[in-house]
């Protein structure tokens, strides 16, 4: 099963980063978004990616095609140009980097990517959010309605933290918590490839007409996902999702 992920948004909210590069490659613990979010799938199998290109393609493909000698120890041979990769961990991926344009909105660039996401059901999701999901039930849940398109549903982190009083005591405070109420779209998607042809042309937003007409039909359906979610929309998110990292309890690894 292929998994199609978008990066090729401007990331304007972010522009301390996205100045130099896309958004997805934005890094947390040394290693760009969009590697985070491929080991997210591919802890469960999953490892044909189809990647939407757009805004600094170049940086994306650049960091693909170095990452085979990047992520292992070398031998260089100066005299005669010889290089030899020594055994260290790495990802056995396929990656397919498609240009979807500068300007193509979400679903256009989805659509842009039909040519090689073929015939049966499909994975996808942005390039900028993490999750603790598990990949297994998400599919199972997407196979027993049997509906063209299932979008995870998550609770959106509060913008501000959250303080427990008992008196004037702080009895519990937390950074960024889930709220109570409410879901979101948190992306990762599982699709029929029939759920494209709801997709007009390149400025056609995915989260516009072809949910709401897949909702309308009937042909949409949620999966809850209570878990740990973000999205990396900010300065300051990016800064909370490092201190994670650093923590050692990253509740998004599970690989």
């Amino acid at each position: 099963m292929k998994v199609a992920i978008l990066a090729g948004g401007y990331g304007t909210r972010l522009q301390e980063e996205t100045l130099t590069k896309p958004k997805p490659m934005i890094e947390i613990g040394g290693q760009p978004l969009l590697w985070h979010i491929m080991k997210i799938y591919s802890a469960y199998g999953l490892t044909d990616f189809a990647v939407a290109l757009g805004y600094k393609g170049d940086v994306i493909k650049n960091y693909f095609l170095s990452h085979h000698h990047m992520s292992h120890d070398l031998t260089v041979k100066l005299g005669s140009g010889e290089i030899e990769t020594h055994d260290s961990s790495r990802e056995d991926w396929t990656v397919q980097l498609v240009s979807t344009g500068m300007n193509t909105l979400t679903g256009g660039r989805l659509r842009r990517l039909s040519r090689v996401l073929g015939k049966e059901t499909f994975m996808f999701t942005y390039g900028d959010g993490l999750a603790n999901i598990n990949i297994n039930s998400l599919l199972e849940f997407h196979k027993k309605h049997g509906r063209l398109a299932t979008v995870t549903a998550v609770r959106p982190p509060a913008r501000f933290g959250s303080i427990s009083l008992e008196g004037d005591k702080v009895v519990r405070f937390e950074e960024k918590p889930q709220v109570g109420e409410g879901w979101i779209n948190g992306g990762f998607f599982v699709l029929e490839p029939e759920a494209l042809n709801y997709i007009s042309g390149d400025d056609v937003s995915w989260e516009r007409e072809p949910m709401q007409r897949l909702a309308e039909e009937g042909q949409l359906v949620g999966y809850r996902h209570e878990g740990f979610w973000q999205s990396i929309d900010t300065l300051r998110d990016m800064q909370l999702m490092e201190r994670i990292w650093e923590s050692g309890n990253v509740p998004w690894m599970v690989w």
